[in-house]
């Protein structure tokens, strides 16, 4: 039953995280770094204050608490998370749901199951890093040979998808109209790297802040708090999520301020001409949405109690989530049926790759 809740919940997260975007597409004559800015807002800020607030207690005294290095270590793996998040936006406008979440996702997938392994395996660095698995260990495990299967299937799995991509351009040329009016392979696919494995820098965030959410545990546990169950709190992960989305919020609102500032854009605030009142309705949902992705992550993990089939989980529902929007929105019409099956291909292998990792996580 634990198990399948674990999966209730990260199914519901990765459904926000998958749709979190759509709300932006409705956003009418306002320019991308003045929704974004909006919408973070509500999603980095708002949204985990209440969350926080509402689920841990005593969470001022326990961050007062905690050893200054954890929360300085949790915060800047925020800022790094924070450029992916904001890449993140662009690489999904220049490629749109489908093509642009398979590859980015297939990417942080890949970096969240090899990253700290190889940084484990790197000097010192695995003086100050959680504990776990390095690459050497996973050559000579049997888990981690079903992982690196894994991997090597994601990696041709991101290939196709990047293919898929390469012969949509060639085919829609100057055709480019509706949702594929901004489709832009170079730079989206650039953009998508980047994030990609930035975006991954969440779940070592999530490591690295466990002490604090060790600390709600524990005070949940002693005060017969409800949501307690097999020695873990449900709601125990969001103030690790707050420390880390103040990370976010520092980087994603230093460069929107600086688009505003570049582009003059800053009216659109208060612009009469534009459906205030919607626009901004629009953007808290879509914050709100994306914040709700962790929230449910968070409560799925302490679930399944395996943060890298949590990881792993949470990856493939947002990609069959955003691949489903994206057939929505039919940003493959017209497309021929050559190409929609490179990418149907492609989406499938990511699928199974994340299937493979998951299963060697829980079953080794």
């Amino acid at each position: 039953m634990q198990a399948l809740l674990g999966i209730f919940f990260h199914s519901l997260g990765g459904i926000s995280s998958g749709s979190w975007y759509m709300p932006f597409n409705l956003v009418k004559k306002w320019n991308w770094e003045v929704y974004w800015i909006i919408g973070g807002i509500f999603s980095w800020l708002v949204m985990p204050f209440i969350a926080t607030e509402v689920t841990s207690p005593d969470w001022l005294d326990i961050l007062l608490k905690t050893e200054s290095s954890t929360i300085k270590l949790t915060y800047s793996l925020g800022i790094l998370w924070g450029i992916g998040g904001l890449t993140y936006g662009l690489g999904i406008r220049y490629l749109g749901m489908s093509l642009g979440n398979s590859i980015l996702l297939g990417i942080t997938s890949l970096v969240g199951s090899l990253g700290l392994p190889i940084l484990r395996s790197i000097g010192d660095l695995s003086k100050i890093l959680p504990e776990g698995d390095t690459f050497i260990n996973m050559i000579y495990t049997k888990s981690g040979q079903v992982v690196l299967s894994g991997i090597v299937v994601l990696i041709i799995g991101i290939f196709l998808c990047g293919k898929a991509g390469i012969m949509k351009e060639n085919e829609i040329l100057d055709k480019r109209e509706g949702v594929n009016s901004e489709f832009n392979l170079s730079l989206g696919l650039v953009i998508c790297i980047i994030s990609g494995i930035l975006s991954a820098f969440f779940s070592f965030g999530i490591d690295a802040g466990k002490q604090m959410g060790e600390a709600v545990r524990e005070i949940a546990i002693s005060n017969n708090y409800n949501f307690v169950s097999n020695g873990k709190y449900l709601f125990e992960n969001n103030i690790i999520f707050l420390v880390i989305l103040w990370g976010g919020l520092t980087t994603n609102i230093l460069w929107s301020t600086l688009l505003v500032v570049r582009n003059k854009s800053g009216f659109d605030f208060i612009n009469p001409k534009t459906p205030l009142f919607k626009n901004y309705l629009l953007c808290a949902l879509a914050g709100t949405c994306w914040f709700l992705q962790f929230f449910f992550y968070g409560m799925g993990e302490t679930k399944i109690g395996n943060g890298s089939s949590s990881w792993i989980l949470h990856m493939s529902t947002i990609i069959l989530t955003a691949n489903f929007w994206g057939f929505y929105r039919k940003e493959w019409s017209g497309i021929s049926m050559r190409t929609r099956v490179t990418i149907y291909s492609g989406i499938a292998l990511i699928l199974l790759s994340i299937i493979i990792i998951g299963l060697a996580k829980i079953l080794f």
